[in-house]
C-alpha cells in the first residue's frame, strides 16, 4: 500500500480554496486510491513566518466544498484580512478515497490514518470523515479550538469571523 507524499502547488485549481487566498495546496499523487497529507512543510512555514494554520480538507467530487469555496470567493473583500494571521493550507482529496486510505503526516506523530490522527491531536470530532473539514492548528500542529464538520458551519461572514478569532 504504497502511498504517495503529497507535493504543494502554486495556485488553486478548479476546486479547492480560491487562489485570491494564496493557499498552499497539497495534492497527493495516488488519488483516487489513496490520500496521504504532509503537514511537515506547511508546519515549518507557518513556524518561519509566526502564523497559524488553517487547515481545510475538501473533495475534488464534493458538492458542499464547492459551496464553501464559492462563499469565500464571493466574500474575499470581507475576509481576507481576517485571515491574515494564518497560512491556508488546502489538502485536496476526493470521496472516493477510503477513510482508511486517508492519512496525515507530521514530524512529531509521523504518518496516521484519519481517525487515529484526529485522536492524536485531541480532536473531539472522533466521527465519520465529513468534507470539508476545517482544523485551526498552531504552529506545533495543536488544534487552537474544537471546530464543528461541514459545510453548513460557516455561511456568513460574521461566522467565518468568529471562527478565525477563535471565538468558540
Amino acid at each position: 500500500m504504497g502511498l504517495g507524499a503529497a507535493h504543494a502547488a502554486p495556485v488553486a485549481g478548479p476546486h479547492g480554496l480560491p487562489p485570491a487566498y494564496g493557499a498552499m495546496v497539497l495534492q497527493p499523487a495516488t488519488l483516487p486510491r489513496s490520500a496521504e497529507f504532509d503537514l511537515g512543510p506547511a508546519l515549518a512555514r507557518a513556524r518561519a513566518e509566526g502564523k497559524r494554520l488553517y487547515v481545510y480538507l475538501n473533495a475534488d467530487d464534493c458538492a458542499y466544498c464547492r459551496r464553501y469555496e464559492a462563499f469565500l470567493a464571493a466574500h474575499h473583500a470581507a475576509l481576507k484580512s481576517h485571515f491574515a494571521p494564518y497560512l491556508l493550507v488546502d489538502l485536496r482529496s476526493s470521496l472516493r478515497v477510503p477513510v482508511r486510505e486517508l492519512r496525515f503526516k507530521t514530524p512529531a506523530l509521523g504518518s496516521l490514518p484519519y481517525m487515529e490522527y484526529q485522536k492524536a491531536i485531541g480532536d473531539e470530532r472522533a466521527r465519520q470523515l465529513v468534507y470539508p473539514s476545517v482544523w485551526l492548528l498552531d504552529a506545533q500542529g495543536q488544534p487552537l479550538m474544537q471546530m464543528p464538520a461541514g459545510a453548513g458551519t460557516f455561511e456568513t461572514v460574521p461566522e467565518q469571523i468568529e471562527v478565525l478569532q477563535l471565538v468558540q
